[in-house]
């Protein structure tokens, strides 16, 4: 499986150190939206998994990252290159939506 767990724990080896670009999915259990974003997270992680990061961050265990960043309403995706916040993404978009953004770090 190519999903990566994201942590406030791994957030710097993970992603800011990454050498491909990074799309963060911010979700909660509880959150119905996140439900209907995360096959397509999913999905979008196996087909680029040579071109890019993408994993999931769970908002209610890691806290710290969350409020960094400003994530203040979930899903919201972020997508970071080189160290970079390059986009920010917030609610379910549909797929084509988010393969347009990571297409344009690529």
């Amino acid at each position: 499986m190519a999903l990566v767990t994201i942590t406030d724990d791994n957030f710097e080896e993970e992603v800011l150190k990454s050498d491909k670009p990074v799309l963060i999915d911010f979700w909660a259990t509880w959150c119905g939206p996140c439900r209907i974003i995360a096959p397509i997270v999913e999905e979008m992680a196996a087909e680029y998994e040579d071109k890019a990061k993408i994993g999931k961050l769970d908002v209610d265990s890691n806290q710290q990252t969350s409020i960094k960043y400003g994530v203040r309403s979930i899903p919201t995706l972020l997508l970071f290159k080189d160290g970079e916040l390059k986009e920010t993404i917030i609610g379910a978009v549909p797929k084509a939506h988010l393969v347009d953004k990571l297409e344009s770090v690529l």
